[in-house]
């Protein structure tokens, strides 16, 4: 197989930085705080929003073109390239992880925009990257408060990235390849949450943490922090906070859907709905911890990833480690 034009391969790149961006700001920004506020309010005995669009649907809309018209502020003394670099760097993390996720399979291959062979360990460095911005964004502002916020994101997301490199040396030792695509097809039969289940809830508990959701939300800590590391930024700069967090959400809910649910295998139905159907389950699981659950303390948080889930995914990496060593002997 010749090596692609350079042209095309800029052509390709353009081509699939528009669909991801468009896709994960639509869908899973947009689309994702309406069915955030109408599961809530499922939960709650609420109807949720009603009034903008039928039952509700324009209301991220709305809030949307609200935002667009907000005043850009930037507090006094803030450092500006800094305050303003924050803002790309965290929408930007979460957008770079689509690129190594599979959607489902086509006649010409899998449908993905990079089949990378240390896929697995791509993701983990771009969503890594968001802790970065986290405490631009603290460090810029100039303000103790969302300082803070920063730094506790850096406590929180160092202390749960662990457990979450430890389920994915796990996984693709197992599958004996670090290439997501690889990964999925080694499911075909059984899936690896059958086999791998302590790696499923570890990585479900870790990515909670991960993306700053209740009961792991300390980073933000409304009742301590004011709103925590985003505190002094107005308008369609806060959206683009809201958009990382929410990408980075779908994000480890298709990871997961790629290590440990078949991907997009499934009988009958086409495969990229398949893989939007376990998507959206997880999707769900995720909203529903968030409205059950009262927020952890932060010594509890750390000590939670320190004491329990690292001790705990380093002993099920030796087990799997051993049974697939003796595996092939």
């Amino acid at each position: 197989m010749g090596v692609m034009p350079w042209y095309l391969e800029a052509l390709r790149a353009v081509v699939g930085t528009i669909v991801i961006f468009s896709g994960v700001a639509v869908v899973a920004a947009m689309f994702g705080v309406l069915l955030e506020r109408k599961i809530s309010g499922w939960m709650q005995s609420r109807i949720g929003p009603t009034h903008v669009g039928p039952r509700g649907l324009l209301q991220t809309v709305a809030d949307t073109i609200k935002l667009l018209q907000k005043e850009y502020i930037v507090p006094q003394n803030a450092d500006a390239a800094i305050f303003a670099s924050a803002v790309v760097i965290v929408p930007l993390a979460a957008l770079l992880d689509y690129v190594v996720l599979p959607f489902g399979a086509t006649r010409w291959g899998p449908l993905i925009f990079r089949d990378l062979n240390i896929g697995v360990l791509y993701f983990a460095a771009t969503s890594s990257l968001i802790v970065v911005g986290i405490l631009m964004a603290g460090w810029g502002s100039n303000n103790k408060y969302a300082l803070l916020g920063g730094l506790r994101s850096a406590a929180q997301m160092v202390s749960y990235e662990i457990p979450i490199g430890l389920v994915l040396i796990t996984i693709s030792l197992l599958a004996g390849s670090l290439s997501t695509v690889t990964i999925v097809n080694m499911q075909t039969h059984l899936w690896f949450v059958v086999s791998q289940p302590i790696s499923f809830l570890i990585f479900l508990t870790a990515a909670t943490a991960e993306v700053n959701r209740a009961p792991f939300d300390l980073v933000e800590a409304e009742s301590e922090l004011v709103a925590g590391y985003f505190s002094e930024y107005t308008g369609m700069r806060f959206a683009l906070f809201q958009l990382g967090e929410y990408g980075e959400m779908f994000a480890m809910a298709a990871l997961a859907v790629t290590l440990f649910l078949g991907g997009w295998h499934g009988p009958a139905l086409p495969s990229v709905v398949w893989f939007l159907i376990k998507l959206y389950a997880l999707v769900f699981v995720f909203m529903w911890v968030r409205w059950t659950y009262p927020r952890f303390r932060i010594d509890q948080l750390l000590g939670f990833s320190w004491k329990v889930l690292i001790p705990v995914a380093l002993l099920n990496l030796v087990v799997t480690a051993y049974f697939v060593t003796g595996a092939h002997r």
